[in-house]
């Protein structure tokens, strides 16, 4: 927001500062015509010389302009590099967390937590298909997680899903 406003302030110094300049260009010109300019007077190279710096003045406020229409319109600003700073810091916190949780499981138990934390919501059925242990083996794993609060088993109908709820 902060670069919106400062977009919008320097567009209107821009064009306060182009409407001068324009005013002070046009005046020079008519000067050099009052005057009958030819290369060779000296009162004609110091209307020359201001032209120049005028020409110098229109190039800074086309560099202003462009800036507070950049800013006004393109800078996607820091909130948005923050915000995507803090997810990614979000998903590595979870993703210690994770590796952390698996360190005290043995091979099966890890093999089923990480499919629960690949694809939540999974349906028991599923992850004995997927695991290729047994439905016993599966229920007292899920069990042992339910009773650590890692997971949770919601029943609809006849069917089980997990839900982890540390990931």
């Amino acid at each position: 927001m902060i670069n919106r406003k400062l977009g919008f302030l320097l567009l209107g110094i821009g064009l306060v500062f182009l409407t001068l300049l324009v005013v002070i260009a046009n005046n020079f010109y008519d000067r050099a015509e009052q005057l009958g300019c030819f290369p060779d007077t000296e009162a004609c190279i110091a209307v020359d010389s201001s032209l120049t710096v005028t020409h110098i003045g229109f190039g800074v406020i086309g560099f202003i302009l462009a800036l507070g229409t950049y800013l006004l319109f393109f800078y996607s600003g820091e909130q948005a590099i923050i915000s995507r700073l803090e997810e990614e810091k979000v998903r590595a916190l979870k993703a210690d967390k994770i590796s952390l949780i698996m360190r005290a499981m043995d091979d099966s138990e890890q093999r089923v937590f990480r499919m629960v934390a690949e694809q939540d919501g999974i349906s028991q059925s599923t992850l004995v298909l997927r695991s290729g242990l047994s439905k016993a083996k599966v229920s007292e794993i899920l069990s042992n997680f339910e009773a650590k609060k890692l997971l949770k088993r919601v029943k609809k109908g006849k069917i089980n899903f997990v839900y982890c709820l540390e990931c």
